[in-house]
């Protein structure tokens, strides 16, 4: 994979992990709400592939040139940040307050 499509994945990898987090959840605890295990799971995966783009982005941070752009690289950090803080506090939430309650 070149460094520029790495950057790129890296962008885009957080906004996807916090989609498929929030949707896959909704269909979850619609589906069965007493499965809110699940997903508490599913935020720890999601965060993990907040902290995976945050580890491809790193090295690109400072790097100027033709391989990637360094605001690209700075910009997925922080696109890995946000995203990451968001998927954290709803599955805080899962943990805080019983997913059955109507």
């Amino acid at each position: 994979m070149s460094i520029q499509a790495r950057a790129w994945t890296a962008l885009l990898l957080p906004p996807l992990a916090w989609f498929l987090f929030e949707q896959g959840l909704s269909a979850l605890l619609h589906w069965d709400c007493r499965r809110s295990g699940l997903g508490i799971a599913w935020g720890i995966a999601s965060l993990i592939a907040c902290v995976l783009a945050f580890r491809i982005a790193w090295p690109f941070r400072t790097r100027a040139g033709a391989f990637a752009n360094p605001w690209l690289a700075r910009l997925a950090l922080v696109a890995a940040g946000v995203f990451a803080l968001a998927i954290a506090f709803q599955t805080l939430a899962l943990l805080m307050v019983p997913s059955c309650v109507r």
